[in-house]
């Protein structure tokens, strides 16, 4: 499974630097030099993936399907990168917007036990205290408050869980559930 760890930004500079939109916890971890990147090209985007390098004069870019870092720099929470093959302004800004994605395979484990990361959770089973299939984790919405559960209830529609222990006390990953505690009507809002 691929999991988008940051998004392209603008172009910084005349260099083919580009501004990074960290989408992961771990940035110290997955932007190192060297590290490299399966990209996803927004479905509003008119370019397709390809060869990288700077296009001939009056031919369209095509975003490569890797891309390697070759140097970063943080400046106010954002990364300023430099890619492999993208040393220009005009191919910087063609590339703004592509999805930033690693291999979930390759990512270690977290060491605490009461940690997850998204992958893990999403299409696990949803029950209520009593046993009582709520239905499946659809995806983990990150908040500024907490994390939420978007559940995709059993009986149609999605419902909004916080994602803390009074509400959320057991997560059972190898037995594909999690038990819930919710207030009454708080699936119906």
């Amino acid at each position: 499974m691929l999991l988008v760890v940051g998004q392209i930004g603008k172009p910084h500079g005349i260099r083919g630097e580009v501004s990074v939109v960290v989408r992961t916890d771990e940035p110290e971890e997955r932007f190192t030099v060297g590290s490299v990147f399966i990209t996803e090209v927004p479905r509003d985007r008119r370019v397709s993936t390809g060869p990288a390098g700077t296009p001939a004069p009056g031919a369209r870019f095509e975003v490569p399907k890797q891309l390697t870092l070759e140097s970063i720099r943080w400046h106010q929470g954002r990364g300023i990168a430099v890619f492999e093959g993208i040393h220009d302004r005009n191919v910087a800004e063609a590339m703004r917007g592509v999805f930033l994605q690693v291999d979930s395979s390759v990512l270690t484990p977290p060491e605490d036990p009461d940690e997850f990361h998204d992958h893990q959770l999403i299409g696990l089973r949803v029950e209520s205290a009593d046993g009582v299939t709520l239905g499946t984790v659809d995806r983990i919405d990150h908040a500024p408050s907490s994390d939420l559960i978007v559940l995709k209830k059993a009986a149609g529609g999605t419902a909004l869980i916080p994602f803390v222990t009074a509400m959320v006390p057991a997560v059972d990953v190898p037995g594909g559930r999690i038990v819930v505690d919710l207030p009454e009507g708080l699936l119906d809002l």
